[in-house]
C-alpha cells in the first residue's frame, strides 16, 4: 500500500468535509426561521427604524411576527392606506387644544399615551380626550427606563398611573402601553402582556420633541410626507409648537394621498 497517496487522500477528504460542513452551516443559519432569533434593542436599549424603501413600513428591531407573541405592534401589516395615530404626552404647554381641533375637525381618532404628571396637571384636557372618542393610554407614571425592572417595580409603575386615571375620569385604563424613553427588553413585553397590556411602537416619527429646537413646517412636512407608508403607527409629541401648528394641513395632505386614520382599538389582534 503507498501510504503517502493514502494519507494525500485522506487530507483532501478531511478539507473537503470541513468546507461542505463550513457552507453547510451557513446555509442552515439562513433558512433557520427568524421566530427563533431573540428580539434585540437597538445599542441604547432603544426601539430602532430604517426607512430604505418611500412608501414602505421601515425595517424595525423586530418583524411583525416576532413582536406578536408579546401582543405588542409597530405597524400594521397590510396594503391598506390607513394611519393610527399617537400623541405621547409628558407635559402640557398649549399644543393639545390645537391638535385636538384638528383630530376632530377631521373626523380622526387618536391614541394619547399619558403619564402621570399630565393627568395631575391637565385632567380637563384627559377628559376632553375621552369625550371625542380617543383612547389614553399608559405610558408610566413616572416615566422612567421599565427595560430592566422586575414584576413588582414595572407593575406598580402602570398601576399607580392606571389607579390615578380612575380616580379622575371614573372609569378604568383601557390596556394600551408605550414603553418610556422607547426602551424595551423581551421581559418587559411579556410582564406587560402578562398585564393585559398591548405594548405599543411605531413605525414613523420624526424629530418633534426637542423644545429648544422645533422643527420647520417644511421639515416636518418632508419626514411626514416622505416616510408615511400603509398601516403606519404615528408617533408625533404633544409639546411641540410644530405639530400643533401643521397638524390640520398634515392630516389633509395625507388624505390626499388616500390615506384614512383607524383608532388602536380597530388594530387586528397579534397572531
Amino acid at each position: 500500500m503507498d501510504f503517502k497517496k493514502a494519507k494525500g487522500t485522506s487530507v483532501v477528504i478531511v478539507l473537503f468535509l470541513f468546507v461542505a460542513s463550513f457552507f453547510l452551516g451557513r446555509y442552515a443559519a439562513q433558512v433557520a426561521p427568524v421566530s427563533g432569533r431573540a428580539i434585540q434593542p437597538g445599542a441604547d436599549g432603544n426601539w430602532g427604524l430604517s426607512f430604505q424603501e418611500e412608501g414602505q413600513p421601515p425595517v424595525a428591531n423586530a418583524s411583525f411576527e416576532e413582536l406578536a407573541k408579546y401582543n405588542a405592534y409597530y405597524a400594521e401589516d397590510t396594503q391598506e392606506k390607513v394611519l393610527y395615530l399617537t400623541f405621547d404626552c409628558g407635559f402640557e404647554n398649549g399644543n393639545t387644544p390645537a391638535i385636538l381641533d384638528a383630530l376632530k375637525k377631521h373626523g380622526a381618532n387618536a391614541t394619547f399615551f399619558i403619564v402621570g404628571n399630565y393627568l395631575e396637571t391637565s385632567p380637563d384636557l384627559v377628559k376632553r380626550m375621552l369625550e371625542e372618542g380617543h383612547i389614553v393610554g399608559n405610558h408610566s407614571y413616572h416615566h422612567p427606563d421599565m427595560s430592566q425592572m422586575g414584576k413588582e417595580e414595572f407593575s406598580k409603575e402602570l398601576g399607580e398611573l392606571e389607579s390615578l386615571y380612575e380616580q379622575t375620569v371614573g372609569q378604568p385604563m383601557e390596556k394600551y402601553y408605550r414603553p418610556p424613553q422607547g426602551k424595551y427588553s423581551e421581559n418587559s413585553m411579556q410582564l406587560a402582556k402578562e398585564l393585559g397590556y398591548r405594548t405599543i411602537f411605531w413605525s414613523l416619527a420624526y424629530v418633534d420633541w426637542n423644545q429648544d429646537s422645533q422643527p420647520t413646517h417644511e421639515e416636518a412636512f418632508d419626514k411626514l410626507l416622505k416616510r408615511v407608508h400603509p398601516g403606519a403607527i404615528v408617533l408625533l409629541h404633544n409639546t411641540s409648537k410644530t405639530n400643533g401648528e401643521i397638524l390640520d394641513e398634515l392630516l389633509s395632505k395625507w388624505e390626499g394621498m388616500g390615506y384614512t386614520f383607524k383608532s388602536l382599538d380597530q388594530l387586528p389582534k397579534a397572531g
